[in-house]
């Protein structure tokens, strides 16, 4: 089916890929099987009883970033266009410190199994949570759509199977692990995958310098006389040349790390505020080290894929598209071998990514909605039930979502659940615990406005309205929509906030000196 089989070593490729990829399906579902037996509540279920370590806790956050987004889509960003690249891996990246500074100690200790716990602390429940819950989906299922083509695109590549099948094959492996492991059972695929996916890129990254005598001189050389746009892929512009993308982009990416919620929902598994910071500080290690190496394998694939006909097609264009560049470069560094070990990582990434995102959005379902909304005081046995038709439904929007989305750029659709995540779950979450005037009514009109606001930008913008639905000329002029959409959130929630009399409002403004002295002191809720 594709070009890059056809070769004489196509057999031993296959049969290295396919049983690296068989040994780890096989050993996280025993994870999954061993996990389900301690995953009995709720409480287990969502935060893993709180038993994880901040190392342990550090590897899988660390863990849910590199995914198909980091190791797929920014090598492959960084293959296309140079140095622009990098403003996926930079924002990211910047967005630690936030969370580190402002969000980790108070959400541990306000807050139970998601962030909507510490938004509807001294907010009239009802609403909040239906507006959390709504930003959470939004941004899971956004989020989901990107680790499901990079899934679909590198199981059509490395197993020559239909892209439909790959993603219905992903879909059931992870509504398994979801549904019957748990947090647990992820936390533990996670940090497993992170070993691996470190590994695997520190092999690449060292054979690619190694061809260039540890010299970056030579290597920048190399790469700047193989691509087509010469030097101008060590200046900025290539990807994104006009400011308020830049701008907007920047924003999405550093403030709506601090508002996902499949990673906010990791700090409830450690048993104290301490152990969230040093979650944090041990993920900003893995990561940072993690997007360096992304950086290598970006252009080391300028040099050696770029121009060698093995991996491309015969109009010349990489096959399975730019998100492949990392997938081939190992290939041609390490062959087979690495190429199956790599292959089977990066699959195994997907997974373990898909599978924390799951759990965040059942959690969004079953313990905002149904226990605290729909069924308030629901017992452990009835939020288990209903987190587990949650998964399968999410399970099964994913693998439709993923067959729809299939030629988008991974680390742009990542780049949209951000912003959600920045427009709307980041303004309440920070002013929720550090704006003593917050009201329900102005977390409920500017945190809608800033969710359908972004929902409605992304829709009329470029990507949407040209690529996917083929009209000639966007309606929004931008790709990202997070300056504005974000701008409008803050606003509207200071103007509502502040023009608030009402009695209820008196109250809640009350309640903050005892909600900042939890938060300070480390006493639990």
């Amino acid at each position: 089916m594709l070009k890059f089989f056809t070769s004489s070593q196509s057999g031993d490729l296959n049969t290295v890929a396919i049983w690296m990829f068989l040994i780890f399906v096989v050993v996280t579902l025993y994870i999954t099987f061993w996990a389900a037996k301690k995953t009995q509540s709720t409480n287990n279920f969502f935060t893993a009883g709180g038993n994880i370590t901040g190392l342990q806790n550090g590897l899988a956050i660390s863990g849910d970033f590199m995914s198909a987004a980091s190791f797929l889509g920014i090598s492959g960003l960084v293959f296309l266009s140079g140095f622009d690249g990098l403003i996926y891996s930079i924002g990211f990246l910047v967005g630690w410190p936030i969370i580190l500074l402002l969000i980790a100690e108070p959400l541990r200790n306000l807050g139970k199994y998601g962030f909507s716990d510490v938004v509807s602390f001294r907010l009239d429940e009802k609403p909040v949570r239906i507006l959390s819950a709504f930003g959470s989906l939004s941004t899971v299922i956004l989020y989901l759509i990107a680790q499901m083509v990079g899934a679909g695109k590198l199981i059509e590549i490395l197993f020559g199977l239909p892209y439909v099948t790959a993603e219905i094959i992903v879909g059931i492996l992870m509504i398994l692990y979801v549904t019957f492991g748990g947090m647990l059972a992820t936390t533990w695929v996670q940090i497993i995958k992170a070993i691996l996916l470190l590994t695997g890129a520190t092999i690449i990254a060292f054979l690619v310098l190694n061809q260039f005598n540890f010299s970056f001189n030579q290597f920048f050389d190399a790469a700047i006389n193989t691509h087509d746009n010469g030097s101008a892929i060590l200046a900025p512009g290539g990807l994104i040349s006009d400011p308020i993308s830049a701008i907007s982009l920047g924003l999405a990416l550093m403030f709506g790390t601090a508002g996902l919620p499949h990673i906010l929902m990791r700090f409830f598994t450690v048993s104290n505020a301490k152990q969230a910071r040093r979650s944090v500080a041990f993920a900003t290690g893995f990561i940072g080290y993690f997007y360096i190496l992304t950086f290598i394998i970006g252009f080391g694939a300028i040099i050696l894929v770029s121009n060698n006909p093995a991996y491309l097609s015969g109009s010349g264009e990489i096959l399975g598209n730019n998100n492949m560049a990392a997938i081939h470069l190992a290939h041609a560094v390490g062959g087979n071998i690495l190429l199956g070990f790599i292959s089977a990582v990066a699959f195994a990434t997907i997974l373990a990514v898909v599978s924390g995102l799951t759990l965040a959005g059942a959690s969004a379902i079953s313990h905002d909605l149904y226990a605290n909304v729909i069924n308030k005081g629901a017992n452990d046995k009835s939020q288990m039930i209903v987190s587990k038709f949650a998964t399968i439904l999410l399970g099964f929007m994913a693998i439709v979502l993923g067959i729809i989305f299939e030629e988008q750029n991974v680390a742009f659709m990542v780049g949209l659940a951000f912003a959600i995540a920045a427009s709307t779950n980041f303004p309440i979450l920070f002013l929720s615990i550090y704006w003593k005037k917050i009201t329900t009514r102005g977390v409920i009109t500017g945190g809608s406005a800033g969710l359908i606001s972004c929902i409605i930008l992304v829709i009329l913008g470029p990507i949407v309205w040209v690529d996917i639905l083929n009209n000639t000329k966007a309606i929004f002029p931008y790709k990202y929509p997070a300056l504005f959409s974000m701008s409008i959130t803050f606003i509207g929630i200071w103007f509502f906030s502040i023009t608030d009399k009402s009695l209820q409002a008196s109250k809640e403004k009350a309640l903050f000196e005892n909600q900042y002295f939890r938060s300070q002191t480390g006493k639990n809720k």
